[in-house]
């Protein structure tokens, strides 16, 4: 057996006899578990840089902070000029996100996190960014009622199910110190169903909320598309994304499209050297990268 499949190999975890009230013990193991704590607001002080931008963009490339990539990428590729930004990479696993100036924008000490300087608004919830980013330069989001509803529909299914996939499939099969089989198979099941449900939307239409390109597919692909083209998690063979047919066809054309080869490398600081560009200013700055 492998290392790897001997790390996925799941681990019955002993009786936990839960208490009347839960108190903290301190770090729990995991990935994430240096910085994870019960508790909100600023641990260290912190000045977020600017640049010349209206936009500023405080965000990582994980599949949340692609969102907003994404989105500004395929407005600059409309050639709205308007929609040029700034990117600084927060990055989480140093608890970046902790710093009192991002925790001015985003008291949830999350990414993303935008400022607009124009307006001066503060902006966290990729939702709420892809949402204002859509009405400020009237893009991605349907003027028919009928047809704006279905997109309005799409994007907030994404918010609330990407949590059982990140949070619940993703940290129980990559992230936990434990292989708990209950834990994995639970949200596996999820995932699968997920799955299922845009594979079945898509059969009928080219995109998620029918045959226009929306921000609902700008939020979708970073975490749905990704997962199905064997990007994230390393899951593609656990969850026999292939079946997927339909996602696996409008994941590789979203891929395909230069707004979204650009948005994957902004605020990333890991892989191959021709993958990363921790901080964006101009789109001159992919020039570096091929792109």
């Amino acid at each position: 057996m492998s290392d790897l499949e001997q790390s996925r190999k799941p681990v019955l975890q002993a009786h936990y006899d839960v208490p009347k009230v839960w108190t903290w013990e301190g770090e729990a193991g995991g990935q994430f578990g240096g910085i994870n704590r019960p508790d909100a607001g600023a641990r260290h002080e912190q000045i977020l840089e600017q640049g010349e931008h209206r936009f500023q963009l405080y965000s990582m490339a994980t599949p949340n902070g692609v969102k907003v990539t994404l989105m500004f990428e395929e407005l600059l590729e409309l050639g709205i000029q308007q929609a040029d930004y700034d990117a600084y990479l927060i990055d989480i696993m140093e608890g970046e996100q902790f710093g009192s100036g991002f925790v001015e924008l985003n008291p949830n000490s999350k990414i993303p996190a935008l400022y607009d300087k124009t307006e001066n608004i503060r902006l966290f919830e990729s939702g709420s960014i892809l949402l204002y980013l859509a009405e400020q330069f009237d893009q991605f989001l349907a003027k028919d009622v009928a047809e704006k509803a279905q997109v309005m529909n799409w994007l907030f299914w994404q918010m609330g199910s990407a949590p059982f996939l990140g949070g619940g499939f993703g940290h129980f099969y990559s992230y936990a110190p434990e292989k708990i089989k209950y834990a994995i198979d639970r949200y596996a099941m999820e995932t699968k169903r997920q799955l299922d449900v845009l594979n079945q939307q898509l059969e009928k239409n080219e995109f998620v909320a029918g045959a226009e390109y929306s921000i609902a597919d700008i939020a979708l692909w970073p975490w749905y598309g990704v997962l199905v083209l064997g990007e994230l998690y390393s899951a593609a063979e656990f969850l026999n994304v292939q079946q997927y047919q339909h996602v696996q066809r409008w994941a590789k054309n979203i891929a395909k499209r230069p707004a979204a080869r650009r948005a994957r490398v902004v605020n990333r600081s890991w892989g191959e050297n021709n993958e990363q560009l921790p901080e964006r200013h101009s789109r001159t700055d992919f020039n570096k990268l091929g792109l």
